[in-house]
């Protein structure tokens, strides 16, 4: 570090928030891009695409997220979490090149494959990061105002993307990525953490100092850093391994419960398809309006957590924040189930807007930012990358058969059918928090080690 003005948790935070931006930009991009592919007169393709073509075009994102967790997690143990992190903006960079010059599907097909790779990365090494870097006092409030910055990249997606060509659009996406590798390189610390389990104790506390530690906090953090591997010389662990223990086996439970469920509310897909859901639906706004109106909002929203997380706690703000979503698409499943029995619905075409943007902020209430917040709470030190690559595998292998086979189901079942299912979801979510989630609020990563092993 060679700015000292600029040494301390937030700044390294905020170096990290840029992976959270571009996380953003590539998770909304098949909103405003899919009805330009599916006009001959804007694509490349010299023809419209089919309706497979799409769901693999917007599915293939999460399955290359799927992929991706346990590379950067062996990557994050093995060369440290700054490294790693500065590895995942080469997949973003690549992708939008292939997306600016791509003519045939093919390449559409890797280019978002390798986006999902990158967005894998982010949601395992960004989590685990914060957690590292940060103090019990300010980890929730840090993490949440990283997360909002995913906000920023959405919107900035479905702003400019309607507006500008394919072309132009990617082109200007590639950006992000190369200044994410100068800013980074240069203002963000690695993990003390990771250097006192490489027994790099020394270039530790110089790290907590440029965090802006106390002399004071520095020893007691260093010293409990230590103690976590006193007797633990295999850091190798296996799926056997974090079902035998029973702290493993609760924090397991609790964050792949928490990251399913956060896909079942449907989240991913609303935003993959925002635009043609509002088209299916019957807003009498136009559909990139209506999308524009709906990633505003959650941008907005998304800087309610932080402010709040801290003083009520993860687990009231999870449930919370799915029954504000029940009572959100509640009514749009009614809504969809009336429209389709052949009533007039005129006089409510305003109920999609509503809805689905009181959803959105309900969802950044609580299970937008937080799963991926309590992920990064749940596991000690040694067992850390692995168990966020496992749980973060899991949720986006969840989140490609939602959002591959959302249009099957919406063609299948109806779009009141689907949304109807997934407020069973956010039903169900409510009691598993009550039952299985623990309140990390406030407590030292080692305090919520102590609570899952009671």
């Amino acid at each position: 570090m060679f700015l000292p003005s600029l040494k301390s948790v937030y700044v390294s935070a905020a170096a990290a928030s840029l992976l959270m931006f571009m996380a953003g930009t590539a998770c909304c991009w098949s909103s405003p891009e899919i009805p330009k592919l599916l006009n001959i007169t804007e694509n490349s393709f010299g023809r419209a695409i089919t309706p497979e073509e799409i769901s693999w075009i917007s599915s293939l994102l999460t399955l290359g997220a799927a992929f991706s967790p346990f590379l950067y997690g062996f990557l994050a143990d093995s060369i440290g979490r700054k490294p790693s992190m500065l590895l995942v903006g080469v997949p973003f960079f690549v992708s939008y090149v292939m997306l600016a010059t791509g003519t045939v599907i093919e390449i559409y097909y890797c280019a978002r494959f390798l986006s999902g790779i990158g967005v894998g990365g982010v949601f395992t090494l960004v989590p685990m990061y914060i957690g590292e870097i940060a103090e019990s006092r300010n980890r929730g409030l840090i993490s949440c105002l990283t997360g909002a910055v995913c906000s920023i990249g959405l919107l900035f997606s479905v702003c400019l993307g309607p507006f500008k060509s394919i072309q132009f659009f990617n082109t200007v996406l590639a950006i992000p990525p190369l200044v994410f590798l100068i800013v980074f390189s240069l203002l963000a610390e690695e993990s003390p953490i990771y250097l006192v389990k490489k027994k790099k104790c020394d270039k530790a506390e110089v790290a907590l100092q440029n965090l802006g530690r106390t002399a004071e906090v520095i020893k007691k953090d260093v010293m409990e850093m230590q103690t976590e591997y006193e007797n633990k010389e295999d850091d190798k662990v296996n799926i056997m391994e974090m079902l035998s223990s029973k702290a493993l086996l609760k924090g397991t439970v609790a964050s792949v419960g928490l990251l399913v469920f956060q896909q079942l509310s449907g989240i991913n897909a609303i935003m993959f398809y925002s635009q043609t859901i509002f088209e299916t639906a019957g807003s009498t706004l136009p559909p990139h309006i209506c999308t524009i109106i709906l990633v505003g909002v959650q941008f907005v929203s998304s800087f309610i957590v932080p402010f709040v997380v801290d003083r009520f706690g993860r687990k009231l703000c999870l449930q919370v924040s799915a029954l504000g979503m029940i009572a959100s698409i509640g009514p749009l499943a009614i809504y969809l189930y009336i429209r389709t029995a052949g009533y007039n619905v005129e006089h409510f075409s305003w109920v999609p807007v509503l809805t689905l943007t009181t959803f959105i902020i309900s969802f950044n209430f609580g299970y937008g930012p937080l799963p991926w917040t309590v992920l990064s709470e749940m596991f000690s030190t040694k067992y850390r990358s692995f168990a966020s690559a496992f749980v973060s595998t899991v949720c986006w292998l969840v989140s490609f058969v939602v959002t591959k086979y959302f249009g099957l189901a919406v063609a299948t079942f109806g779009l009141g059918n689907v949304f109807g299912f997934s407020t069973a979801c956010c039903l169900a979510s409510v009691i598993f928090c009550w039952l299985c989630v623990i309140e990390t609020k406030g407590k030292s990563l080692q305090e919520i080690q102590d609570i899952l092993n009671g």
